[in-house]
C-alpha cells in the first residue's frame, strides 16, 4: 500500500507504481470523478497506457436506472445519514468548543494545570465518544440498506461485480484516485471492490486514500460555509490500517494553530494523522508505515513532525 499527496501539480504516481514492480496491467478507480470518470486519458498516459478503468460510477448508474426500488432505497439511506450527520454536528460543535477552551487555558496557564489537563482529557474523550457513536450509526445504516435491498443477491449488482473481478484478474496493481469521497466510497462498497482488491498492491491519493481508510474524516478549518469542525463521515473501505489521511492539509487545515493541531491529533490518536500534500508519500509493508522525507504528521503537542519520527 502506498499513499501519495495530490497528483495534479506534482505527479509521483508512476514512480510509486514502478517501485511496486508491477506484473500485469494497472487497474484504476476514478469513481470519485463522477460523470467525468471516463476522462482518464491523462492518468492512463502517465501510467504508460493500457490501464483498466473499473468504471464504477457508470456501473452504479446503470444498476439504479434498471431498478427504481434500489435507487429509492439508496436515496432513503442518504436522507437518513444526512439527518444523522446534522444532529451529530450539532452535538459535536459544543463538545469541540469545550475541548478547545480547556486546551487554551492550559496553553496560557489560566488555572490549575492538573485539573485542566484532567478535564481536557475528559472533554476530548467526549468528542471521541460522539465520533464513535456516529460512525457506528452510519455503519448500521449502510448495512441496513444492503440487507433491505438484498445487495448480496441482486442480479445486476452481482453481474457487474463479476465483470469487475474479471478485469482485475491479471492486474498487478490498483490505483485509486480522488474526487468526491462519498461517491467513491459508496460505489466501491456497492460492488464489494474492497474484497476484490485487498490482496493487490494499491496506490491511493486524495479522496482515494480517505475512502480506503477505516474511518473517513472530513476536514476543513476555513470552509466557505459551516463551522470548520473536522467530522467523522462514517466507515471507510477499511484497507488502510491506523491512518487518518489528510490530503491538501496545508490548504484545508490551520497547521500553524497549535491548539487545533493538538486537538485533532489527540482526538484521532493513536492513529497516524499525516499531512498528505504534494510530494509526500507513505508506504505500508504489511507491518508498519514508512514515510518519504518531508512527509509530516500532526502531533499531540500541536506541532508537525516527520511522519515516521
Amino acid at each position: 500500500m502506498i499513499l501519495l499527496g495530490p497528483q495534479r501539480l506534482e505527479p509521483t504516481l508512476q514512480s510509486a507504481v514502478d517501485d511496486l514492480d508491477v506484473r500485469g496491467s494497472v487497474a484504476t478507480i476514478t469513481a470519485g470523478w463522477e460523470e467525468r470518470e471516463a476522462e482518464d486519458e491523462e492518468l492512463d498516459k502517465h501510467l504508460g497506457g493500457g490501464t483498466r478503468n473499473l468504471a464504477l460510477f457508470p456501473r452504479a448508474e446503470q444498476v439504479f436506472q434498471r431498478d427504481a426500488s434500489l435507487l429509492g432505497a439508496a436515496r432513503q439511506r442518504h436522507d437518513r445519514q444526512r439527518d444523522a450527520a446534522e444532529i451529530y454536528r450539532t452535538r459535536l460543535a459544543s463538545a469541540l468548543d469545550a475541548a478547545r477552551e480547556l486546551l487554551r487555558r492550559i496553553e496560557v496557564g489560566e488555572g490549575p494545570l492538573e485539573l485542566l489537563e484532567r478535564e481536557a482529557e475528559h472533554a476530548i474523550e467526549s468528542v471521541r465518544d460522539l465520533d464513535r457513536r456516529h460512525r457506528e450509526w452510519m455503519t448500521h445504516l449502510d448495512r441496513a440498506f444492503e440487507e433491505e435491498a438484498r445487495i448480496a443477491e441482486h442480479a445486476e449488482v452481482q453481474r457487474h461485480r463479476g465483470e469487475i473481478e474479471q478485469l482485475l484478474g491479471d492486474c498487478g496493481c490498483v490505483c485509486v484516485a480522488g474526487g468526491h469521497v462519498r461517491i467513491l466510497f459508496e460505489r466501491m462498497r456497492l460492488f464489494g471492490v474492497g474484497k476484490l482488491i485487498r490482496e493487490l498492491p494499491i496506490v491511493a491519493w486524495s479522496a482515494g486514500a480517505m475512502a480506503l481508510s477505516s474511518t473517513i474524516v472530513l476536514f476543513h478549518d476555513s470552509p466557505p460555509q459551516g463551522a470548520g469542525n473536522a467530522e467523522v463521515f462514517g466507515p471507510g473501505i477499511g484497507l488502510i490500517p491506523g491512518v487518518v489521511p489528510l490530503p491538501h492539509a496545508k490548504r484545508r487545515l490551520a497547521l500553524d494553530d497549535r491548539l487545533r493541531v493538538a486537538l485533532f491529533a489527540r482526538r484521532f490518536g493513536p492513529d497516524l494523522c499525516p499531512a498528505l500534500d504534494e510530494g509526500t508519500r507513505l508506504d505500508w509493508d504489511g507491518e508498519s508505515w514508512t514515510a518519504r522525507a518531508g512527509t509530516l504528521r500532526l502531533e499531540a503537542t500541536g506541532t508537525l513532525v516527520e511522519a515516521t519520527a
